[in-house]
């Protein structure tokens, strides 16, 4: 394995009732709190109330309406009510999206000058306000990473930032706040966890048997205990298990000594920044296709993941054809728990593809496992029309 330094500073606070905890962990940041939220399913849940009931005594300031792909739009509306009002610390109350949004908010108001500056990199960040989280989709692990995406809707680019200074302060993980998550956000969630561990799994790092069996239990529980949280959104102890893996899958635990491809990741921002769909059903439908792309790369890789983790039986087989009976298990199992298959299903057709394919290479070719360029792109978009 590489050399790595491993730094995580958040104060991961999970397990049921937790939320009761937030008072407590807020009064250090001052009085005066953005509350970020999303659609408003917070306030059906009856979280809303929980949360003001929790900041009696703060002066509440809210951004609502967070969208799933949050816009740059709404980052610097954010940033604006951070100024206007004199806000000392942030609380997002949502999934991956709201946080993410979030943490862009937090540098935003520190920052002199459009925020799309430091989201596109070309300038630092050196400061943010305090923010913390309660999760209530179990999906991104942005409660406990510095990583964000945001979406300029003006130029239809989906991208990826981050900075040490947007790690939550803490992140507050009860799941009994995700059991109104419906079916379609649950698999969309599963699947965004697990190609978060698929990308850090391929790599070219050796000496890695540790990193290989964590990776491979978790994405091993998910595929048992999933379809089971299918037939029954209701089961707390599934949704617990689930928020755990979502958490542990991008928080820097698994990816110590090398660094993943996020390939796959790159090519789905570009699909919904022109289209706008759900990530994790973008993912489903191109990590499959990115895999059959790349197997002849190290075949060996795509074996050991094919028999580790979907049982598959290698006897008398080489090690790409048990690779490609792993990448079918893997698309079998996403379409159990129903989700999409083909960019069709989202009414996308191949009228848009060049475009997607120049979005993706913005740092030009791209891939930690294999570098992609412009013809790989398109290949692998026409494979998963």
């Amino acid at each position: 394995m590489n050399e790595f330094v491993y730094w995580n500073p958040v104060k991961w606070i999970f397990g049921k009732d937790t939320v009761n905890q937030l008072r407590d962990q807020a009064a250090s940041y001052g009085e005066k709190v953005l509350l970020v939220y999303g659609g408003g399913s917070i306030k059906k849940s009856g979280l809303y109330d929980l949360v003001l009931k929790q900041l009696e005594g703060f002066s509440i300031t809210e951004l609502a309406g967070v969208e799933p792909n949050p816009r740059l739009t709404t980052v610097k509306r954010g940033a604006e009510l951070c100024r206007e009002n004199d806000i000392s610390f942030i609380l997002a109350v949502g999934g991956g999206s709201v946080i993410d949004c979030a943490k862009a908010v937090a540098a935003a108001a520190k920052f002199d000058g459009d925020p799309w500056d430091f989201i596109t990199k070309k300038a630092p960040v050196e400061d943010a306000l305090p923010f913390g989280t309660i999760l209530t989709h179990a999906a991104t692990a942005s409660e406990m990473n510095s990583g964000s995406v945001i979406t300029n809707w003006e130029t239809n680019e989906k991208l990826g930032w981050g900075s040490p200074h947007v790690f939550p302060k803490f992140s507050i993980c009860d799941p009994h706040w995700t059991l109104t998550v419906p079916k379609d956000q649950t698999t969309y969630g599963v699947v965004d966890m697990m190609t978060h561990m698929l990308e850090q799994y391929f790599h070219n790092a050796d000496q890695t048997d540790v990193q290989d069996r964590m990776i491979e239990g978790t994405l091993k529980t998910l595929v048992e205990k999933a379809p089971d949280l299918m037939k029954d959104l209701k089961d707390e102890k599934l949704r617990e298990t689930v928020m755990f893996a979502g958490t542990i899958g991008l928080n820097g635990m698994l990816q110590m000594g090398y660094r993943g491809d996020w390939a796959t990741h790159n090519i789905e921002h570009a699909v919904s920044a022109v289209y706008d769909i759900p990530h994790g059903g973008g993912l489903a439908i191109l990590f499959p296709n990115w895999m059959k792309h790349n197997i002849d790369v190290k075949p060996e890789r795509f074996k050991q993941l094919a028999v580790r983790v979907f049982d598959i039986d290698s006897e008398g087989k080489s090690d790409r054809e048990a690779g490609l009976e792993g990448i079918e298990a893997l698309r079998a199992f996403w379409t159990k728990i129903e989700a999409p298959e083909r960019l069709a299903d989202y009414d996308i057709d191949d009228s848009r593809i060049e475009e997607m394919a120049e979005k993706t290479l913005f740092n030009g070719p791209f891939g930690n496992f294999t570098k992609l360029d412009r013809e790989d792109v398109i290949a692998i978009l026409r494979a998963s029309l």
